[in-house]
């Protein structure tokens, strides 16, 4: 496998040393093959909202599994957990489940562009949208941490089609559409911006793409990937109380199976095949044990809500970290940033706004902090620019634990 793993972001490339192989996961832990436990704040990057391995997405997979694995033909699984998803974000009328987030965004732009008949999209600069073509102009997660801006073999046409712009910056998206009017088919965005670390909406700003989309005739679309059933039942669009045309979601969704979805309002969704003209299939999206999965999350985050569980040990987190931040006299060269149970520690001072305050951070001091950690039994996102994510698992314990590992690592970083 290239560099021996699967994904490049596990390969530890951003911080150096070797990657661990887990063995297991179980609620707030995850034990490698050297028999080591560690306190998990990388929890698949999402989707564990309960923690890994939970009862009833068990339960719910062992029963899927006693029927089969795939069909290749529709399942009421798929019909239970679209009533759900529809139930749960006001702006989604229909939905097509796909296998990855990637998949679910590469769709979404593609009937965007076939709804309005034009070729542009804008995204923000820092935004990771999945590994398409398309999205992957100046990017965060992966690409940001491996220092790759672009990647050879995205043809330099495909790359002119995507217009840059920075996150929380209203006057940009302005120019944007002065720039090339009647041209844009959508502009993309995470509406809470956790791919280049967590940096939530400025005021007013995703409001101010709503209005510009609507007025030039192009769509808006939310990549809640990331936040979509994590900051809310509804997703960000509920926190914020922003309503786009389409919305993609993913990790949670699938309770740690590959799933992603894309869906939106009905004109659009009907333009999809068979109901349309715009082709997108998948011989294993509706994945029998993936709906069974997403079928179990989302009935347990409706009858018993985790939001204010987690708000809470999102809260007491950042200020036990904050404690020893300002014990050490390092408010200055760092800052945190936090919405809910999604939480990100930058290595340089704030506040963070776009992706150039986020690319000031101090990358090597990170690494520095990743491993020293890691020998503390605590396991982080092997990158500056991702965010932590906790769960309803993480004990106040453990919270406790994980900020005195994070004093102790913070004086080895800076060499206090």
């Amino acid at each position: 496998m290239p560099g021996g793993v699967s994904s490049p972001v596990r390969s530890f490339r951003s911080v150096g040393g070797e990657p661990f192989f887990v063995v297991s996961g179980k609620g707030a832990r995850l034990r490698d093959a050297d028999g080591r436990s560690y306190i998990d704040y990388v929890m698949s990057y999402g989707p564990h909202l309960f923690g890994h391995q939970p009862g009833f997405v068990n339960r719910a997979l062992s029963r899927a599994i006693r029927r089969g694995t795939s069909y290749g033909a529709p399942t009421e699984a798929e019909v239970r957990l679209a009533e759900r998803v529809t139930k749960l974000v006001p702006s989604i009328e229909m939905v097509r489940f796909v296998n990855s987030g990637t998949e679910a965004t590469m769709s979404a732009a593609r009937l965007a562009r076939a709804a309005t008949g034009r070729k542009r999209l804008v995204k923000t600069e820092g935004g990771y949208h999945g590994h398409a073509d398309a999205f992957l102009a100046s990017a965060g997660s992966g690409l940001a941490a491996l220092g790759i801006a672009d990647t050879p073999g995205v043809t330099s046409e495909v790359a002119a089609q995507t217009v840059v712009v920075p996150y929380n910056d209203v006057s940009a998206l302005d120019e944007a559409f002065r720039r090339f009017p009647g041209e844009i088919a959508a502009v993309i965005l995470e509406p809470l911006a956790a791919n280049m670390g967590v940096v939530p909406p400025s005021p007013g700003y995703l409001a101010a793409a709503r209005e510009r989309t609507r007025e030039s005739g192009s769509l808006l679309i939310f990549d809640e990937v990331i936040s979509g059933f994590r900051l809310a039942a509804g997703g960000a669009a509920e926190l914020y109380g922003i309503q786009p045309d389409l919305t993609t979601l993913g990790k949670i969704l699938g309770g740690g199976l590959p799933v992603g979805a894309y869906g939106g309002r009905r004109d659009l969704m009907e333009r999809v095949a068979p109901s349309g003209d715009v082709y997108q299939a998948g011989t294993l999206s509706g994945n029998p044990l993936a709906m069974a999965a997403g079928i179990a999350m989302l009935q347990e985050i409706q009858n018993r809500p985790p939001y204010g569980e987690l708000e809470e040990k999102g809260a007491l987190l950042e200020r036990l970290l904050a404690e020893r931040i300002d014990q050490l006299g390092l408010a200055s060269r760092l800052s945190l940033a936090r919405a809910g149970s999604l939480l990100t520690l930058f290595f340089a001072s704030g506040p963070m706004r776009d992706f150039a305050s986020v690319k000031r951070s101090d990358t090597k001091r990170y690494a520095a902090f990743f491993h020293a950690m890691r020998e503390r039994g605590v396991f982080l996102p092997p990158a500056q620019f991702e965010a932590w994510f906790l769960s309803t698992a993480h004990s106040e314990a453990d919270l406790r634990r994980t900020a005195r590992a994070a004093g102790e690592s913070l004086a080895i970083a800076f060499g206090e």
